[in-house]
């Protein structure tokens, strides 16, 4: 029974890895997308986004006959109020994001999401009160020094990067208040409908004033645009069934997947300009980062043998919630 047990969880490790890393394979790839859409400029892109990405929603809570959850999460004004947080951090999050694509700035994108941890790390400190790890101290000055660094080698502070790394930073913070209580098609529904009122908006004004361009590019163009609901919800749903199913330490590793690729995207393939300062300055960062990942490392198995250590001397009755998730 144990073997069998232990054979479902391993084979859910695997599918959760898999999952998780096609999700930031994913999201590796969007610049490619962007690049496609450009012509529409950032902030049309966003409202498409969020305005497709709602019919997605309502499809997939129709499909999943999710209407009655979802209206009792509503009800909650801490947890709707919470989301609403969220949904305005995660599109500022797209819209600097897309900017720094359409402006040829992927690489510096990049560099946002390799200190978002750094900067997470920070929040915890700074609002929950958290403490840090001589380890987690060091990445942090390394964090810093390689943000000095950047600016130097850029010649100006590296706005989309901490612009990225801080609005995921309190997004994940916002998210954090949620917690466990709503689901991932529930909680993308919620976010997505706070923006949509201003999206139909903006787009509506962009259209009286004539200045929207996909009709002027055609249906290809059209379906391009629509496709960004998809594209940015199925990401969102594939991460949520890897996040049930990974360690928070696998999961904090394979994350790096998607700024490599950015990184990758930035510099080879859009041939954007890394000066010697800017190498060095990442170099920095992605210190910082292995820094982390050894910590994060560590302190999980520590937690892991602590419950059986303590077993042992027969202090501690393990229970359900004693195992660490494989």
């Amino acid at each position: 029974m144990a073997a069998e047990s232990g054979s479902v969880r391993a084979g859910s490790n695997r599918s959760g890895l898999l999952v998780g890393a096609l999700t930031y394979f994913m999201w590796g790839l969007f610049p490619f997308y962007f690049v496609l859409v450009e012509p529409a400029g950032p902030f049309e892109v966003v409202a498409f986004r969020i305005t497709f990405s709602m019919l997605f929603c309502v499809v997939l809570v129709t499909l999943t006959r999710g209407w009655r959850s979802l209206l009792n999460v509503a009800r909650n004004p801490r947890t709707l109020g919470a989301l609403g947080i969220a949904s305005v951090l995660i599109t500022a999050n797209w819209t600097i994001y897309i900017s720094a694509v359409f402006t040829n700035n992927t690489a510096e994108a990049s560099l946002g999401y390799f200190i978002n941890p750094l900067v997470s790390t920070l929040l915890g400190v700074l609002v929950l009160k958290e403490q840090l790890t001589p380890a987690q101290w060091v990445a942090a000055g390394l964090g810093l020094v390689a943000v000095v660094v950047i600016t130097v080698g850029y010649g100006r502070l590296p706005l989309f990067g901490l612009g990225l790394a801080f609005s995921f930073g309190l997004y994940g913070l916002a998210k954090n208040r949620v917690g466990g209580k709503v689901k991932p098609i529930e909680g993308l529904a919620l976010e997505t409908a706070w923006m949509t009122p201003a999206a139909v908006v903006f787009l509506s004004v962009m259209a009286g004033m004539g200045l929207l361009t996909f009709p002027k590019l055609g249906w290809g163009f059209t379906g391009l645009l629509m496709l960004s609901g998809v594209i940015t919800a199925i990401p969102l749903l594939t991460f949520a069934f890897a996040a049930s199913r990974l360690r928070l330490v696998t999961l904090g590793m394979i994350q790096y997947i998607a700024p490599i690729m950015l990184f990758i995207v930035g510099v080879w393939v859009f041939g954007e300009p890394m000066s010697g300062t800017r190498w060095a300055g990442f170099a920095l960062v992605w210190a910082a980062v292995v820094v982390l990942m050894v910590d994060a490392v560590w302190q999980a198995r520590v937690t892991r043998h602590l419950p059986r250590t303590a077993a042992q001397g027969g202090s501690v009755t393990e229970g359900p919630g004693a195992q660490a998730q494989d």
